[in-house]
């Protein structure tokens, strides 16, 4: 992945950022973990573990890490997150998009450690009884290719996995894509119908089990602002994506990195960076999750 640039040259994004409006828009986010998750650093996508107690984000540029694109963790105590530390399956590599399973049994994530198929892989870890993380696995040839997987979701019941890649054709650029389990491992990628473009599509999640889909889009991920969509499914594919509802997801900022909180399904974790509150970068910001008002029929048996 080589979303770098966009991550890191962030001072035409605070100063565009001061100039769009926050008002009305309060009541429908705040920040997470003020000071220990939100910081004056890069944080992207971030995951709660299904019993509520951990939440796991990424991080660009975060001191104390093994490698600079590194996973971190707080832990809930006293109605806080607390504690941040970076994961032990860091590497001299990137590792980012972590994403916890529905039954909390699994830390999934990408990244480019010696011995992937490509560039960016997709991964996940087990997450072991005291609470620590088994080795990471790799999810296989049947997900990762020669080129960048990004962003691994899986579904609330584990039987498919939504990510990007620029690997098994598509429309354009990065492409959203659904593999099934067979079994043993996830295979046989489909393109998500209905929103992959020219452009780059990446970092999403679905909401009401698939009935719709918020994503992230940009015309170059290098070098673009990237804004979220959410799109309803009519029966066949997702149509007519609209812009996320937020007053910081604009034209020409940095919006990505959505993740249903398994603990609070009906709360939505969004990456961006908001006029107030706003801790540095980019942060981790809390928001009611859109309705899901589509249909059935847009993720293959």
């Amino acid at each position: 992945m080589r979303r770098a640039t966009a991550l890191s040259g962030l001072s035409l994004l605070s100063a565009l950022l001061l100039a769009m409006p926050a008002a009305g828009f309060l009541s429908e986010f705040g920040i997470e973990g003020m000071g220990v998750v939100s910081t004056p650093h890069a944080e992207v996508r971030a995951s709660v573990s299904p019993d509520g107690r951990r939440i796991v984000w990424g991080s660009t540029d975060r001191p104390g890490g093994a490698g600079g694109w590194d996973l971190w963790q707080a832990s809930l105590k006293q109605g806080r997150w607390q504690e941040p530390a970076p994961l032990a399956l860091n590497t001299g590599a990137k590792e980012f998009a972590p994403a916890f399973s529905a039954d909390g049994r699994w830390l999934y994530f990408f990244s480019d450690r010696p011995g992937g198929r490509g560039g960016d892989d997709l991964y996940r870890a087990p997450v072991l009884a005291d609470g620590s993380y088994g080795p990471a696995q790799s999810l296989g040839a049947g997900v990762n290719g020669r080129g960048d997987e990004w962003a691994p979701t899986p579904s609330r019941d584990g039987r498919h996995l939504l990510f990007a890649s620029n690997s098994f054709g598509g429309a354009g650029r990065h492409d959203l894509f659904v593999a099934r389990w067979n079994g043993k491992a996830y295979v046989d990628p489909k393109p998500v119908a209905g929103v992959n473009t020219a452009a780059d599509e990446f970092d999403a999640a679905w909401l009401g089990d698939g009935r719709a889909i918020v994503f992230a889009r940009s015309a170059n991920v290098d070098k673009d602002p990237i804004r979220l969509y959410v799109a309803q499914c009519d029966g066949a594919k997702y149509a007519d994506a609209a812009p996320l509802s937020l007053s910081f997801n604009g034209e020409d900022g940095y919006t990505l990195g959505p993740a249903i909180d398994w603990n609070k399904p009906g709360e939505l974790l969004i990456t961006g960076s908001a006029k107030a509150p706003k801790a540095g970068k980019l942060d981790i910001y809390r928001m009611k999750a859109p309705a899901a008002t589509g249909q059935g029929g847009c993720i293959a048996p």
